[in-house]
């Protein structure tokens, strides 16, 4: 059998909750049994009694709010320990139309995926959408896939389909949001990521991520320096530290042929000596990615260790069942 669970990290969504879980489906071609899950992320409202009104088959709960990244990582770990062979994540205030699930979730039972990322039309959408946030969207989805070497639309979509082998592989360490983190992750891991058109819904509130275009920017970019630094140090550090080591041999150069043109009658000590500088930044540079790259050799096996730890752990309660 086949089993799709879809989970929603919530905080504080008593309001939209209802009308989202009213719209997800309980049936899905290619699927045997579709449950429902919520993470209450530490709500103060009546965001739990609404669910299990609603017919919710599991809610993970946080004694305090925990963030994004937090909730929607709780939520992986408890579809995957129910059994879910398919893991579809939405966002609780209906901004993504149920009725996509089945487009979502088929490249991975077709096995042409392994994650599958929802595309909004952000062109089409006028009522919440600014002309410089759609500007800074697009930006943002070309710079992550560069970083990640895949070909996403919209990267910071939480609309998507995760198989079970890929969520047993993914780890988020940003405490903002999950959503770019993942799928540079998952492209530096080999993981086979797709894009599928999907459609919106109605705005029913304001975005408590993107609290402030200026920020949102400001954390994306830490987030993806920051995994980029992670899984590809060498290249990074080498890049980084190509820049001063250029522009001091390129001033030491330019030291040597004025030294010589007027046969050292002016000895520019300031001039030599930050040439020296830069090139000593840029080689330190490089000896900091070598030694990030070696680090790099221990946290892959430190995640194929945990791999096998999730798995059997996963399959340990499989057999008590």
């Amino acid at each position: 059998m086949t089993k799709l669970i879809i989970q929603i990290p919530c905080y504080n969504e008593e309001a939209t909750l209802g009308t989202t879980l009213a719209q997800l489906p309980r049936q899905i071609p290619g699927i045997d049994q579709v449950e429902w899950l919520i993470i209450n992320d530490g709500s103060s409202d009546r965001t739990v009694e609404v669910a299990l009104a609603s017919g919710v088959d599991h809610v993970v709960s946080f004694a305090r709010n925990q963030g994004l990244a937090h909730a929607f990582m709780a939520g992986l770990e408890a579809c995957l320990k129910a059994g879910a062979d398919i893991i579809v994540n939405t966002d609780a205030d209906n901004q993504y139309c149920a009725a996509d699930i089945p487009r979502l979730v088929e490249p991975i039972l077709q096995g042409e995926a392994d994650i599958v990322v929802g595309a909004r039309p952000i062109r089409q959408i006028k009522q919440h959408f600014s002309p410089t946030k759609k500007l800074l969207q697009g930006f943002g989805s070309w710079v992550v896939r560069l970083a990640s070497k895949t070909n996403v639309v919209d990267a910071p979509s939480g609309f998507r389909a995760i198989s079970r082998e890929a969520a047993l592989r993914l780890n988020v360490f940003n405490e903002y949001t999950y959503t770019l983190e993942t799928i540079i992750q998952a492209g530096r891991q080999g993981m086979a990521i797709k894009s599928v058109p999907i459609r919106t819904n109605g705005y029913l509130r304001p975005s408590r991520l993107v609290k402030s275009i200026p920020s949102y920017v400001k954390r994306s970019l830490l987030t993806i320096l920051r995994i980029s630094m992670t899984y590809k140090p060498l290249r990074f550090f080498a890049v980084l530290g190509s820049v001063p080591f250029s522009f001091g041999v390129l001033l030491g150069i330019r030291w040597l042929v004025l030294f010589f043109l007027e046969n050292g009658t002016r000895s520019r000590a300031p001039s030599l000596i930050l040439a020296a500088i830069l090139i000593l930044i840029g080689f330190q540079l490089w000896m900091f990615g070598l030694v990030a790259d070696l680090m790099a050799v221990n946290r892959k096996v430190l995640e194929d260790i945990q791999l096998r730890l999730r798995r059997a752990e996963l399959n340990s309660n499989q057999k008590e069942r």
